[in-house]
């Protein structure tokens, strides 16, 4: 007859092992290191507005977003986040963090953090490295068009905001106060993506010299023509927002 005790060895162990799958399950991030859908809402970027008010001490609207707001913030969290901030076990126990805003940093920009993340990670090759940096310069060039699309049209839309309070009856100081506070948000949070991309395109430059010295390869010059097209986007944005109370000091590379 088979050892009962070898059963309850077995199933014990099995049993651990389901429950080990399961609280994995539970906690995994979403596929190819997405933010898991149990943690995604519509709203979910709505805090880049307060982010960026709070910091510079002004009061955040209480407004409802728009779509148009609402894609705007959704558009620029990619933008904001630091390229290779995410490490392995992120995307393993939840990958999403709220970000402080440039006005709000008192630790000055490094601009060799992500190089020398790139080439302090365990890579297969080196020129995985470069295929890392890469696929990286070529995200931001892919999100730069349909950011400042919708910087535009979110824009545009505060003009005719700003311009047509004049026009409204009854307005109470309340209602003015939350009008004056999104448009405050959203010129900043377009601001706040300009100096992301300044910083990125002289972190991306330093990356790329130090590989060529550590591991010279003919997929500099990809790289190095695609740092230049960032770059000139970057330099020429579409669309340029100015708040009445400064610019964060910018980077450029």
């Amino acid at each position: 007859m088979p050892d009962p005790h070898h059963k309850i060895r077995c199933f014990a162990s099995a049993l651990l092992l389901a429950l080990t799958g399961a609280t994995l399950g539970a906690c995994s991030g979403g596929d190819f290191g997405r933010t898991r859908e149990d943690m995604r809402s519509d709203d979910m970027h709505r805090w880049l507005g307060a982010e960026v008010t709070g910091s510079l001490g002004l009061r955040a609207s209480q407004f409802q977003l728009t779509d148009e707001e609402r894609q705007l913030r959704d558009l620029a969290y990619p933008m904001i986040e630091p390229p290779l901030s995410r490490p392995a076990w992120k995307s393993v126990f939840g990958d999403y963090k709220a970000l402080p805003s440039p006005w709000q940093q008192k630790v000055v920009f490094d601009r060799t953090m992500y190089g020398r993340t790139l080439i302090d990670e365990p890579h297969r090759s080196h020129s995985s490295r470069y295929a890392q940096l890469i696929e990286d310069v070529r995200n931001d060039i892919t999100r730069f068009e349909p950011f400042f699309a919708s910087a535009i049209r979110v824009i545009d839309l505060d003009k005719k905001r700003n311009a047509s309070m004049a026009r409204v009856s009854e307005l109470s100081p309340r209602e003015k106060a939350d009008a004056v506070a999104r448009m405050q948000e959203n010129s900043l949070i377009v601001q706040w993506v300009q100096q992301c991309l300044e910083q990125r395109v002289s972190s991306y430059r330093w990356a790329l010299e130090r590989l060529v010295i550590q591991a010279p390869d003919g997929m500099a010059a990809d790289a190095d023509r695609l740092i230049g097209e960032l770059a000139a986007q970057t330099a020429n944005p579409p669309v340029a927002a100015q708040p009445p109370y400064g610019r964060a000091v910018a980077v450029r590379g």
